[in-house]
């Protein structure tokens, strides 16, 4: 299992906690019905795990580890809702039996994992026939942002190492569609979406949240404990964050792989 390269600090969960179906698995909407059993790989702070379950009969959320997983259980508690089973997993090696879910989904997951293959195998493995895994991921490489400040290019660059450091693939979008087809998947449909941020709103939220994350969350400790970068190198990129934010021509693109398997 790889590192998660994020971690879970505020800064972090600002960003990930304000994912749903529509921004962010509107590719699987279509799938989702009101009988299906659907795992949630990964399910990090729980919204889209939250609005899978008012969509579909049951939902399994999963995590790696009890204080990940406390995440989306407190909101489930906190919003009232009691469809969704929470456990533990290594999505490299799952605890359920073949033939447990109608759709195995994961979103932002297969980046972070030693193994995608094998955990597009695994994921395989428990959709019951007929039934659907689905995954989404960012591709690092292909974010565009504008006015080019070359301190975003170094982030760029020192996050892509970092992820790298810890096992994972930040370039993880371009190569859902290889993986699936290694895992043993036929039937593979291979689409892509994006974020876009350009409104002042938009702008102050994300260059906010990374002008905070790359200060405080697990990413600032990893780069200064390995000598990546120092303080003053994150200061700097933290104040281009908050500087591409207040510029009234910022933008800034994420692009996404995303693939639909038929077990």
């Amino acid at each position: 299992m790889a590192v998660y390269t994020h971690g879970h600090h505020d800064s972090v969960l600002r960003s990930h906690s304000t994912r749903d179906i529509a921004n962010s698995a509107a590719y699987l909407a279509e799938h989702l019905t009101a009988d299906a059993h659907l795992l949630d790989v990964g399910a990090g702070p729980g919204t889209i795990t939250m609005d899978f379950a008012s969509r579909v009969a049951r939902v399994t959320a999963t995590e790696l580890n009890a204080d990940a997983l406390s995440l989306s259980q407190a909101l489930a508690a906190e919003r009232g809702v009691t469809n969704i089973d929470f456990t533990v997993e290594d999505v490299h090696a799952l605890s359920f039996a073949d033939d447990s879910f109608d759709i195995v989904h994961a979103h932002q997951v297969l980046q972070h994992v030693g193994d995608p293959v094998q955990a597009l195998r695994e994921m395989r493995r428990v959709a019951r026939p007929g039934g659907i895994v689905a995954a989404r991921d960012a591709d690092y490489a292909g974010f565009i942002w504008f006015p080019l400040l070359p301190e975003l290019d170094e982030w760029l660059r020192l996050y892509r190492a970092a992820a790298r450091a810890n096992g994972g693939e930040p370039d993880a979008g371009r190569r859902l569609l290889g993986w699936a087809r290694a895992a043993g998947f036929a039937e593979i449909t291979a689409t892509a979406s994006t974020w876009c941020y350009a409104t002042p709103a938009e702008r102050e939220w994300w260059g906010g949240m990374w002008a905070d994350r790359i200060r405080e969350s697990a990413l600032a400790r990893q780069l200064t404990s390995t000598g990546m970068a120092t303080d003053a190198d994150l200061q700097r990129i933290s104040d281009a964050w908050r500087a591409w934010a207040a510029d009234g021509d910022g933008w800034y693109l994420i692009p996404h792989g995303e693939i639909i398997c038929r077990v």
